[in-house]
């Protein structure tokens, strides 16, 4: 199936044809490049859909990845799985993923005043002018913000050390200046600081991006500071002020996104790790790889576990869609069957329950199956880039009806079988299960 595709069980999502001992040698490769890829483009999307689509997520990961190989797969399948932009710089050089960040809190403890700060000169954004003493003019703005009524309930004064740690951030990064501002106090040192450097920055034709919130109540700590900002653009006039960014992380999850939706915020960008890339709530996808047919004769595993029973035959796959433009069922029929057609009455048939069957009549039918890989020449499916994988996911995961796609209790997706598919599976099966006998 083309990567980025919604599938479910049952379905075969590789269809491997060789020789027996060269296929059995792929097992191990096959299941390790398919298992967490799945499992954390999977795990990326359940993110983005509780977070909402006019939020950013920012895949922060790295540090908490089962390795450096983990934080490099885990960096690419986020972004196919829908997020925004990754932290990894390493995963950003290898396949064009937007890299975003900010600075530590180490940056900001590390500084002990305005004194370690040794070039303090700013050019203005359209050149021009230089400002000899940045550092000064946000010593200016922080008076001033003390000065106004409306902001003197909000602080009184803030920690000097953070404030020279942004000064020095500002003065290198005078476009992109993002602060993280819980080092000391939220709202008695980290905001008001940051705004005395973002308005600097405006004096000198730049605009600040925002904060990130690290720890506490992200829902409250967020909402009093998108008013901080909206009373800073009323009392100064700079336009847009109330509006900047702001980022939340630490240990966020479904769960944590899904509180922080219900008790309202003000966050604009979430920035996501441990949750996401070690797939927290569950950290394996159990696919497995299955031998369904040798030298023309279809074969069966049975279990006493009707899940690990095999479906047997090299099979076709398609997704029948109905008059709303839904998917309904995903259709396995045998290799030399006809396909189904839109329009067509098709018996549809659970595997293994004979009870559950149902008639589909489609106005669409899509294949499942391209094929990546042949020994013969011509025929294969050019490889997507990952842009392309991740705007297929977005489309795939988009056409699916919400209640299949809801995180308790989802209406489990129809997977069936041809009429003629699942006669010969039970012929099989009782072709090849010994029969008992009782004394």
């Amino acid at each position: 199936m083309p990567e980025g595709s919604v599938v479910f069980p049952k379905v075969p999502l590789i269809r491997v044809e060789g020789p027996l001992l060269i296929a059995q040698l792929l097992e191990t490769t096959f299941l390790t490049l398919v298992n967490y890829a799945s499992l954390v483009a999977t795990n990326a999307a359940r993110h983005r859909r509780v977070a909402g689509k006019d939020k950013v997520l920012l895949e922060f990961g790295l540090r908490r990845a089962q390795g450096p190989d983990g934080g490099i797969s885990a960096s690419k399948y986020c972004y196919l799985g829908g997020f925004d932009a990754t932290s990894n710089v390493d995963a950003g050089r290898r396949f064009g993923i937007p890299v975003k960040g900010t600075h530590s809190h180490a940056f900001v403890s590390s500084f002990m005043g305005f004194d370690d700060i040794i070039e303090r000169s700013l050019p203005y954004a359209e050149g021009g002018k230089i400002c000899e003493d940045f550092v000064h003019l946000t010593q200016l703005w922080l008076s001033r913000m003390q000065g106004k009524p409306s902001l003197r309930d909000n602080f009184h004064e803030t920690n000097p050390s953070e404030l020279a740690a942004f000064c020095s951030y500002a003065l290198a990064f005078p476009t992109a200046f993002q602060a993280l501002v819980d080092t000391y106090d939220v709202l008695r040192s980290g905001i008001p600081n940051f705004c005395a450097v973002a308005l600097a920055l405006h004096d000198l034709g730049y605009k600040a991006l925002g904060i990130r919130l690290d720890s506490g109540d992200l829902s409250y700590f967020s909402i009093e500071t998108r008013k901080f900002f909206h009373l800073v653009e009323k009392e100064f006039h700079v336009v847009g002020f109330g509006k900047l960014t702001i980022v939340a992380s630490n240990d966020i999850n479904e769960a944590t996104l899904d509180a922080l939706n219900k008790q309202g915020h003000e966050v604009d960008t979430f920035g996501i790790g441990t949750h996401l890339v070690t797939c927290y709530s569950q950290p394996a996808l159990g696919c497995v790889y299955k031998l369904v047919e040798i030298n023309g004769h279809p074969r069966i595993k049975l279990s006493e576990d009707l899940n690990k029973v095999t479906i047997p035959c090299k099979k076709q796959c398609f997704r029948l869609y109905g008059r709303e433009g839904v998917p309904l069922v995903d259709l396995m029929i045998g290799e030399n069957e006809a396909p189904p057609q839109p329009g067509e009455r098709i018996l549809c048939r659970h595997p293994f329950v004979e009870s559950k069957r149902a008639y589909v009549v489609p106005t669409r039918v899509e294949p499942l199956y391209k094929r990546y890989w042949s020994s013969k020449p011509g025929g294969r499916e050019k490889l997507p880039s990952l842009e392309d994988v991740k705007k297929h996911c977005m489309q795939q995961l988009a056409a699916m009806r919400s209640d299949h796609m809801r995180a308790l209790n989802p209406t489990p997706f129809k997977v069936s079988v041809s009429g003629n598919l699942y006669d010969f599976i039970h012929y099989l099966w009782l072709s090849e299960a010994p029969v008992g006998e009782l004394q």
